[in-house]
């Protein structure tokens, strides 16, 4: 059973990670695409867009972590459908609950770090985002004269 969960939890950590960096990076273009009129033309530093860009993406992840966690795992068990392992297990004798245990397991975990994560990170962060870009916003123009 041990390496069946080893071989299970690498098959969906491996998409977790890819899976959440993308909900990230769509959750920061889509905030970057709203607030583009507003950030062209002030004359800003990569070092102001990075800080702006850091601190809204932390803002995201409490989004961005159920939707990997979901995408992944509906990526993962259809790898192992697709190519009959899943079915092998079955097969076995191995019930739906004993595959889906280290999923269960990983699943718990996150949703305890992401609610130590919301309690004490994502304050500090949502703040300085927020300072920030109406600091941003209050900038004249460099076009405007």
């Amino acid at each position: 059973m041990k390496k069946l969960y080893t071989y299970i939890l690498r098959s969906f950590i491996g998409t977790f990670i890819f899976t959440f960096f993308v909900a990230v990076f769509i959750l920061l273009m889509q905030f970057l695409w709203c607030y583009l009129d507003d950030l062209v033309g002030k004359g800003l530093g990569f070092d102001v867009l990075g800080k702006l860009m850091f601190y809204t993406s932390i803002t995201f992840v409490p989004m961005a972590m159920p939707l990997a966690i979901l995408l992944s795992s509906l990526m993962c068990f259809g790898n192992l459908g697709e190519f009959y392992e899943l079915v092998a297990m079955k097969a076995s004798g191995i019930s739906v609950w004993k595959i889906m245990r280290p999923l269960l397991i990983f699943s718990i975990v996150m949703s305890l770090v992401a609610f130590v994560f919301s309690n004490n990170v994502l304050p500090v962060a949502t703040l300085k985002s927020k300072v920030l870009l109406r600091t941003i916003l209050r900038m004249k123009s460099f076009l405007m004269g």
